[in-house]
């Protein structure tokens, strides 16, 4: 989003598909397991505390937006991150969060 004047209506449809996509907390949580690597639906389940469907239900999501990438092996599908530069804009608003509890937490204190 460098020249917004030259981005096409399609980019920024792109764009915000994205962030609706990211705007939950539990997909949070799946990509946030992903990131150690490849992992089965039973494996982000016991590491989310969430039921294997309701994994499954938000991995199909985020495989249709072409954030994770699945791969069958026998009866188990693995998944991992098809988008890294997912974490690359995590990381930037966890940055953005932390600084304004930081500000917000000092300003608590000057009160």
């Amino acid at each position: 989003m460098t020249d917004s004047i030259a981005q096409p209506n399609e980019s920024f449809e792109l764009i915000a598909q994205y962030f609706r996509v990211l705007g939950d907390a539990q997909r949070l949580r799946i990509l946030h397991c992903l990131q150690a690597g490849e992992q089965s639906v039973g494996d982000i389940a016991r590491m989310t505390g969430a039921s294997p469907s309701n994994v499954s239900k938000h991995l199909a999501l985020l495989r249709a937006n072409g954030l994770v990438g699945r791969r069958q092996s026998g009866n188990c599908a693995y998944f991992e991150i098809a988008a890294p530069f997912i974490f690359d804009l995590c990381d930037s608003v966890c940055n953005g969060a932390r600084q304004r509890l930081e500000r917000e937490s000092a300003l608590l204190g000057q009160a």
